[in-house]
């Protein structure tokens, strides 16, 4: 009995000091798992293209890393890659990734789709403006009346912005947007170039878009008939990227961090096309475009890339004349995220 107090209050020490331990331990770990799990994740889904030139630049130089860190987020930017342009509406409708670029077409449909729900689409920035070109190699074709009814026009998919600013260019020339729909081909872009340089088929006409347009332009046979810029009479958005209601309000600063880093990309590519180029070249190597070639278009295209976007409403407002929107929007600005409203959009 001597012995028990003694080791009684030497085993509750020793006890005590353990937990002390273990709590400091505890302590320690949270403050080490803290930023971790404080740290937000978003995907930005891509795809492949010149198209997606800044979000190459984007994740190569941690830009939306580096606005998210200035409206005091603590942002991971991760571009999971996808084969087509419906498998990126069919991930961000499940939720799969946080954002996917759209036609300005397949946005103006999301958008109606998902109205009032918190899966509707909204523009969160423009991505580029690429320019599109019809092409010929037709000596006495100068314009859409000139076309015959044997003649053929590729465009590279069926929802196309090609396709619906040929759609729009009939509406003007013949008063029937669908006047031509019955001699559209579908064909990739490598396919049609060689139809058109080699002459032999029935194929006349291609809506074609960089790099493709310069390449096909190196063929003294072929020539320009129409241009987007003579469509829409001005610049027309050729990628915009989109992020559903629920994410938006969930993540109301994120449009924002995108837009400025779309915009920093964009100065990037007008002020060092060189490194543009390369940067392209390291996230889609080519055995045809090497880094001159490469060099020689991003600077053709050095202005057509931003956060701005463009053409909506009257992309909108067609779409709605021939019932593909039941209910178009009103204003190009229903369609867009806040931090858009001050895009030169028309």
């Amino acid at each position: 009995m001597i012995l028990f107090g003694p080791l009684r209050k030497h085993k509750l020490q020793r006890l005590r000091t353990a937990l002390q331990h273990f709590a400091a331990a505890l302590i320690a770990l949270g403050a080490m798992l803290a930023p971790a799990l404080a740290q937000q994740q978003v995907k930005i889904g891509i795809g492949f293209g010149l198209a997606f030139l800044p979000i190459y630049i984007c994740e190569d130089l941690k830009l939306i890393e580096k606005h998210a860190k200035e409206a005091h987020l603590d942002v991971k930017a991760s571009f999971p890659r996808f084969m087509n342009a419906a498998a990126l509406q069919d991930a961000i409708g499940a939720a799969e990734i946080d954002m996917a670029p759209f036609g300005t077409a397949p946005l103006l449909a999301a958008w109606e789709k998902g109205k009032d729900t918190p899966g509707q689409i909204l523009a969160v920035s423009g991505i580029t403006s690429l320019p599109l070109v019809l092409l010929s190699n037709q000596p006495n074709m100068h314009s859409l009346a000139d076309l015959r009814p044997s003649d053929r026009i590729a465009v590279p998919t069926p929802s196309s912005p090609q396709l619906y600013l040929l759609e729009l260019q009939s509406e003007k020339t013949f008063g029937q947007y669908d006047r031509l729909r019955d001699q559209v081909v579908i064909l990739s872009h490598a396919d049609a170039i060689a139809t058109l340089v080699e002459g032999t088929g029935q194929v006349t006409a291609y809506f074609s878009s960089p790099p493709f347009t310069q390449f096909a332009l190196r063929d003294a046979n072929i020539h320009p008939l129409l241009s987007s810029s003579d469509v829409m009479n001005g610049k027309s958005s050729f990628l915009i990227m989109g992020a559903t209601k629920a994410y938006i309000e969930a993540q109301p600063l994120m449009p924002e961090v995108i837009e400025k880093a779309m915009d920093d990309a964009a100065r990037l590519i007008h002020d060092d096309p060189r490194r543009a180029a390369q940067i392209y070249l390291t996230h889609e190597p080519s055995k045809t475009l090497d880094g001159a070639t490469t060099e020689a278009v991003v600077r053709d295209i050095k202005d057509e890339f931003g956060s701005a976007v463009y053409g909506v409403q009257t992309i909108a407002d067609f779409m709605g004349r021939h019932g593909e929107l039941k209910t178009p929007p009103r204003s190009w600005k229903e369609i867009v995220a806040p931090a858009l409203m001050n895009s030169p959009s028309t």
